[in-house]
């Protein structure tokens, strides 16, 4: 980055965040100098077994494995889909995707022949609902957004003022509604979203990304507290990473002893230890600010890995009903609360971040929108190690790689409903986490009351279900429609 884009950028976002805190206010408590800061990474494609921390040996991740002995390590934290924009949403607004009603990826895949005909979801997040950013942007906090956002569809007016900026966060950059980098360089320069300045040629993506959120770091003011959501479009494809970095894990991929059926590619290794140097970078910058002690950093993934051996032994990646689609790392730093190099073996999932933040910087509780969220304060400061909380559920009534499904972990069981046949898999995952052995033929019973679970929680959601496909053709049914693309409007909103 120049000195002269970088020295505007800075400029730029001083001025926005100034007037945002000198802006006359209701809220008593905006003034208030306590308030904790938040750094919130989200990993797009992130596997169970990408990071050292959770076991992988061809990656190389010593800031990330250092956050992990900060703070507390999950071993049961989940996405709440194994696709990307439904367990976006579900995070900024504490419900369910079934709730949503936003539960595939925007705008998923078309399976014209299939035996069951999809709903009709939604492809964005309503206005009437109010976003942990909205909701900490009431208290007084600057609220930045930076990197993939994918929550609306592309080329449609109706959806134009579905923009970060229109949900709750002060500053966009690289939002919009791409779910993977499309631009003319792809992860490399010129990059082709909002308020990101090109750069260099060889300029990375994941880099000039946290080029921006140091800079919104360094030009917040002091007295505001801040979110800073750090959405990373790696390790989403396509592959990339910078040519020294390929070579390198080339060169290492040669004697590696892969006793862990790693997925040792190259690109992706190098794609892994950019992002790790950005979370290093962005420490090192709360370091420098004196802000690390009063700033939460969490960092998980959005989904499973999009290839085999990324889920660290889990069963199958993105897109899968089984583990390795949905578990995710989870490493969360609240200096001075939680124990530093602790583990935390409850399940949690991506609806209880919005809770969980609010009750960290003592807002009050928005039962009304976090509808589906609990708060992990308890399991936070080790007051507590389990949640009052009775399960877990997943709906995801679309074609992926799955066939459409319904889930629930209830302690340390799973039972996965599959919606063409009623098919059933139940598994223990307490002795058996790869999902190898299925006990719904010999625990009836068990899986019967958790069918029964599960149908009773997706009408108190009002959950979409599927219905026959009047056009079903079984010799058909796996083929794809072809891609329309909607006509390009003239939208070029910055946010």
């Amino acid at each position: 980055m120049s000195n002269w884009h970088r020295t505007s950028m800075r400029l730029l976002l001083t001025l926005v965040l100034a007037m945002l805190f000198h802006a006359p206010s209701t809220h008593a408590e905006q003034s208030d100098p306590q308030r904790p800061n938040f750094v919130f990474l989200l990993v797009d494609d992130l596997g169970w077994g990408d990071f050292g921390c959770y076991g992988s040996q061809f990656h190389e991740t010593p800031h990330i494995d250092a956050l992990a002995e900060q703070g507390m390590k999950f071993d049961n934290a989940y996405a709440a889909c194994a696709v990307c924009s439904p367990s976006r949403a579900a995070i900024l607004t504490g419900c369910y995707p079934a709730r949503l009603r936003l539960t595939d990826w925007i705008t998923g895949h078309k399976r014209p022949y299939a035996k069951l005909a999809v709903p009709d979801w939604k492809m964005k997040i309503d206005h009437e609902r109010v976003l942990l950013p909205e909701a900490l942007k009431e208290a007084g906090y600057a609220t930045g957004f930076f990197g993939k956002w994918h929550l609306m569809p592309i080329g449609q007016d109706d959806f134009a003022d579905h923009y970060p900026t229109d949900h709750g966060f002060d500053v966009n950059v690289g939002g919009r509604e791409w779910g993977q980098p499309k631009g003319p360089g792809k992860y490399f320069s010129p990059f082709g979203v909002p308020n990101l300045d090109n750069g260099k040629p060889s300029d990375f993506l994941t880099d000039r990304l946290t080029d921006s959120a140091v800079d919104f770091l360094e030009s917040t003011p002091r007295e505001q507290p801040f979110l800073l959501y750090l959405s990373y479009y790696t390790l989403h494809g396509p592959i990339m990473s910078p040519p020294e970095l390929v070579q390198k894990y080339k060169e290492k991929a040669k004697t590696f002893k892969n006793e862990n059926n790693e997925h040792l590619d190259p690109a992706r290794a190098g794609m892994v230890e950019r992002l790790d140097a950005s979370v290093g970078r962005l420490a090192e910058t709360l370091r420098k600010l004196d802000l690390a002690d009063n700033t939460v950093v969490i960092l998980t993934g959005d989904n499973g890995g999009n290839f085999a051996g990324t889920s660290g032994g889990l069963r199958d990646f993105k897109g899968f009903s089984h583990e390795g689609g949905t578990r995710e790392p989870l490493i969360v730093r609240w200096p001075g609360v939680t124990e530093e190099g602790s583990v935390c073996s409850e399940p949690v999932i991506g609806t209880d971040f919005y809770p969980t933040m609010l009750e960290i910087a003592d807002l009050p509780a928005r039962p009304d929108q976090h509808q589906d969220g609990v708060s992990i304060v308890s399991l936070l400061r080790g007051d507590t190690s389990t949640l009052e909380r009775d399960a877990l559920y997943w709906h995801y009534p679309h074609y992926h790689r799955t066939d459409p499904y319904g889930a629930i972990r209830k302690g340390d069981w799973k039972l996965i409903e599959f919606f063409e046949n009623g098919e059933l898999e139940l598994y223990n995952l307490a002795d058996d986490p790869a999902e190898e052995n299925n006990l719904a033929k010999t625990q009836p019973e068990r899986a019967e009351r958790m069918l029964q679970a599960m149908r009773q929680w997706r009408k108190s959601t009002d959950a979409q279900m599927m219905t026959d496909n009047p056009n079903h053709r079984p010799n058909q049914a796996d083929q794809r429609a072809r891609p329309q693309r909607a006509k390009k409007t003239a939208r070029s909103k910055a946010g």
